[in-house]
């Protein structure tokens, strides 16, 4: 005996094959590929994306103004928190402690620009790199925040001798050999006399490296034309001072 079942509805059978076809939201009929959803998760996502990286750059900033105008041993994250404009704990989302923040400034603002040096076009004469460098220490870093980092590296090195280490190991270490490997290139090529810049490749960048001590203590009673000294400085290493 077949079992008729309420009206509209139809038999039992036919219910279940009715039933049978509602399926979780992207999951195909056989045989047909599922439709992707329409950006349902990737706008939002992205947008929280760009917002927490908006964050970390606002803490790294404020991070910097804080250890600038305090040092390094007085800025407490409850200042650079401030700063920020954030909860102190969303900090430490992003960030262990201050040396964290301090090697995230290196990285993000002074690690970058080693590479420069590291893969010049090698056809190009060393004093045109050398050139090069120098116009870009000025622009990119002398006459940016990028000053203050190095500033600071000068003042809290001694004290917190980790932070130097870092600091060595990630710029200054590898822009010294960066510079070795093209002024030996040079020599190779006949473009200097002497191994004298090989040995001492500090004496290329040492001018900078005044600019910077000399803009934080003297530049406000008598400043200096950093890019005049730059290209000064390049002339006397290539055609020296004397008659």
């Amino acid at each position: 005996m077949r079992t008729i079942g309420p009206r509209g509805r139809g038999s039992g059978r036919r219910a279940f094959r009715r039933s049978a076809v509602i399926r979780p939201a992207g999951i195909a009929k056989a045989g047909k590929p599922a439709k992707p959803a329409r950006g349902r998760a990737s706008k939002p996502a992205q947008k929280r994306a760009e917002k927490s990286e908006a964050r970390r750059q606002a803490i790294v900033a404020a991070a910097l103004e804080e250890f600038c105008a305090r040092g390094f041993a007085a800025t407490r994250i409850d200042d650079v928190a401030a700063r920020a404009g954030v909860a102190k704990g969303t900090i430490y989302l992003y960030f262990d402690d201050k040396q964290a923040l301090f090697r995230e400034i290196v990285g993000t603002m002074l690690v970058p620009l080693v590479a420069v040096l590291e893969a010049p076009p090698p056809e190009i004469p060393i004093r045109e790199v050398l050139g090069r460098f120098f116009d870009l220490f000025v622009r990119e870093i002398y006459s940016t925040r990028r000053r203050d980092v190095l500033r600071l590296v000068m003042t809290e090195g001694p004290r917190f001798p980790e932070l130097a280490e870092f600091y060595y190991r990630n710029v200054v270490e590898r822009a010294i050999a960066a510079m070795r490997a093209l002024l030996r290139r040079a020599r190779e090529r006949g473009e200097l006399s002497d191994d004298t810049l090989i040995r001492f490749p500090q004496l290329v960048i040492a001018p900078g490296l005044v600019a910077i001590v000399w803009s934080g203590l003297f530049d406000r009673f008598a400043p200096i034309d950093v890019a005049a000294m730059m290209r000064a400085h390049l002339a006397a290493l290539f055609e020296g001072c004397g008659p």
